[in-house]
């Protein structure tokens, strides 16, 4: 009987043990979730007001840094999928416009910039070259000065310019050259209709 009330008393006092293991590792399991969450929340609140700080109420637009023109880099184009296609502004019968192009950008990183924003870029195209008038566009020289307004407009979507000096970008005449840390350094026409 002895024997019996000894394995009792083990089983008894045994049982407790595995519920106390068990509500250990509970506990450890709770306070390490804690300290797990509190670390993120602290580390995502040191990084939110740095970024808020900057851009203010205005949702962030980062433009891309300037950089260093590698001119032994073979150059990167860009193609858009489908060619343009605008009704252009005329006096007497309609005209339309078809062309191809492709931008001759900086670097690799220009081609992945190109992509993110390329429905605005789509969109300010065909705004621009549904503004020319044909006899604007007919010459050599008038198809230069489209190519480099549609560089500037390109280059100022992907990188807005930070103050606006002077006259405003749609009244600003085009530069001859880019900027040597543009993203787009020229427009090339593959094709270029008046119908």
């Amino acid at each position: 009987m002895a024997d019996a009330k000894k394995t009792e008393a083990e089983a008894v006092t045994a049982a407790p043990k595995k519920k106390g293991k068990w509500l250990l590792f509970l506990i450890i399991g709770i306070v390490g979730l804690g300290l797990g969450g509190g670390g993120a929340f602290l580390l995502l609140k040191k990084s939110a007001p740095a970024e808020s700080a900057d851009s203010g109420d205005a949702p962030a637009r980062e433009a891309p840094k300037k950089k260093k023109v590698d001119n032994a880099a073979p150059p990167v184009f860009y193609k858009f999928d489908k060619p343009f296609t605008v009704k252009l502004q005329t006096e007497q019968q309609e005209a339309y416009l078809q062309t191809e192009m492709q931008f001759k950008l900086i670097d690799p990183q220009g081609a992945e910039l190109m992509k993110q924003y390329e429905p605005e870029l789509k969109h300010r195209i065909t705004l621009t070259l549904m503004s020319k008038k044909v006899s604007a566009i007919s010459s050599a020289a008038g198809v230069q000065k489209l190519a480099n307004e549609l560089r500037d407009a390109a280059n100022n979507v992907m990188a807005p310019p930070s103050s606006a000096k002077g006259k405003p970008a749609a009244e600003a005449e085009p530069a001859e050259t880019a900027d040597p840390g543009a993203t787009v350094q020229s427009v090339l026409f593959s094709t270029f209709i008046i119908q």
